[in-house]
């Protein structure tokens, strides 16, 4: 069971599904097979995870319906441009195996070169035009790429993913997506990358074991991550949690059958540090910047 969030163009999208960042090869088919069985119909993947064949066979193996799963990848950003990006589509369907995307969006702004990122947008543009996307958007956009991208297209993004926990929540972004009626959707929605390679140095803290929340979960009978992923629902924004334990998948879609109290919402919004895990989306890629293989 989950819920709908209906994005700005009508489209309708599960509010929760499974994420498959740093998920390897050999679990990734059996994560995305083992969620779809146990009832998510969202799967969030990325052309630079390199393991989008591996979610187009878990998909395939689960026996549910395609036209029954919301599909939302990314493109890299040395994949930008307006033909590049024609061809990042390409990429992405044939490996996931599959002819149309429910969800395609730009990994990162890359504001160092954003007239290829604009190109790459009206790509996204065109294949929505085209019908072989049913909606587009964004990742890691903060309100001043927005307004950049909004100056030079037409469509306004479906979405906009960042990173967001109760540890950093991002309140500036989210109120810069809300103003152009874009959703935000919530990577790393537990907190659980707070340590992300080259980026972070392993101290920051994390909100899976905050004593606030823990307090919380034990009022509701929830766990820590169970009572994030709630916060964040109640609030309107899309999750993608990941996991490739069983176990795990299944907790974290048993989130719709209990309610935060509006002094439990605010305790968790008072936890926010403004700490980032992951990498600066302002940050210059260095020239060596991984590609994405053709196979």
């Amino acid at each position: 069971m989950t819920d709908y969030i209906t994005l700005n163009n009508g489209v309708q999208m599960p509010a929760l599904g499974l994420g498959v960042f740093q998920s390897s090869a050999d679990e990734t088919a059996s994560a995305v097979e083992t969620a779809l069985r146990t009832g998510y119909r969202h799967i969030d993947t990325a052309a630079a995870y390199m393991n989008e064949r591996q979610v187009g066979e878990g998909i395939r193996a689960s026996g549910v319906d395609r036209d029954e799963i919301f599909i939302e990848t990314k493109v890299w950003i040395s994949q930008y441009g307006y033909d590049e990006t024609l061809h990042a589509f390409d990429l992405s369907t044939r490996k996931l195996g599959v002819d149309t995307l429910d969800l395609l969006i730009l990994h990162q702004p890359a504001p160092w070169q954003f007239d290829t990122t604009l190109e790459a947008y009206r790509a996204l543009e065109t294949l929505l035009a085209d019908g072989r996307v049913r909606s587009i958007g964004v990742s890691n956009f903060t309100g001043a790429h927005l307004e950049r991208l909004a100056a030079g297209s037409t469509v306004v993004p479906a979405l906009n993913q960042i990173e967001l926990h109760p540890y950093f929540a991002q309140k500036d972004n989210q109120a810069a997506n809300t103003a152009r009626g874009i959703l935000t959707q919530a990577w790393s929605p537990i907190g659980g990358i707070t340590f992300y390679p080259g980026w972070s140095d392993g101290t920051g803290k994390n909100p899976l074991s905050d004593p606030v929340i823990a307090a919380i979960g034990a009022e509701h009978g929830k766990s820590n991550a169970q009572v994030m992923l709630r916060w964040h629902l109640q609030q309107g924004r899309s999750i993608i949690p990941k996991s490739v334990k069983p176990e795990r998948i299944a907790e974290n879609l048993d989130v719709f059958d209990f309610e935060l109290s509006a002094d439990q919402l605010g305790q968790i919004d008072a936890l926010d540090l403004g700490v980032r895990g992951g990498p600066d989306p302002d940050a210059v890629r260095p020239p060596g910047q991984f590609t994405i293989p053709e196979n």
